[in-house]
């Protein structure tokens, strides 16, 4: 959609340019970010990821329920999600997991990764119709849906994410882990992480 590539040029320039970011660090966990964990955490796990990136959807099936199982679960580590959508069908993800109760977020979120060859479509209709389907399964009406959709302030402060996690870490690439304040780029599998947080929590 034409209006979705606009946003995405608009943000790009004011990164070129060096606009005025937000003063705050994206390091700062704020309080519509969606993470499991203990909040008193000792590691900090800040994942960015895009709905559409297959990499990011092997994290979800492959990696994530052990990662929670043995430091999440365990009070090691907290696991903050960010959205850092590259496409449409991402952004409306994205858009419809900020629209359910926080309590099913985590459920739905992987079940669209899991059904992500479904839904993520080069023709946004197509993408818009199957998304629904996913979305109806749990109750959502089509009203909502198109509510959440058209929500132009969600999809400016979506886009603020990328604009300020791109300023500060430069990240180009999803899924990025930020754990501890320092930028892993690329899907890790659990031994990797494992590696990571057993040198941290070492320390």
């Amino acid at each position: 959609m034409i209006k979705h590539k606009i946003f995405f040029i608009f943000f790009s320039i004011l990164i070129i340019f060096g606009a005025n970011a937000d003063e705050h660090s994206v390091l700062n966990i704020k309080d519509n970010d969606f993470y499991l964990g203990d909040p008193d955490s000792p590691i900090t796990i800040i994942a960015y990821e895009s709905m559409s990136c297959g990499a990011c959807a092997d994290f979800h099936v492959n990696t994530l329920d052990s990662l929670k199982t043995e430091f999440i679960d365990t009070g090691k580590v907290k696991f903050v999600f960010r959205d850092f959508p590259f496409n449409y069908p991402a952004l409306a993800g994205s858009m419809m997991m900020r629209c359910i109760p926080v309590d099913v977020r985590y459920d739905y979120m992987n079940a669209l990764y899991k059904l992500q060859k479904n839904w993520v479509n080069r023709d946004n209709s197509k993408t818009r119709a199957e998304l629904y389907k996913i979305m109806q399964s749990g109750g959502m009406q089509q009203k909502d849906f198109d509510t959440c959709l058209s929500d132009i302030d969600l999809e400016n402060d979506l886009l603020e994410g990328v604009m300020n996690a791109q300023r500060e870490f430069n990240i180009r690439s999803t899924p990025s882990f930020i754990i501890n304040g320092v930028l892993y780029s690329g899907n890790k599998n659990i031994k990797e992480f494992r590696q990571i947080i057993d040198k941290i929590l070492s320390q």
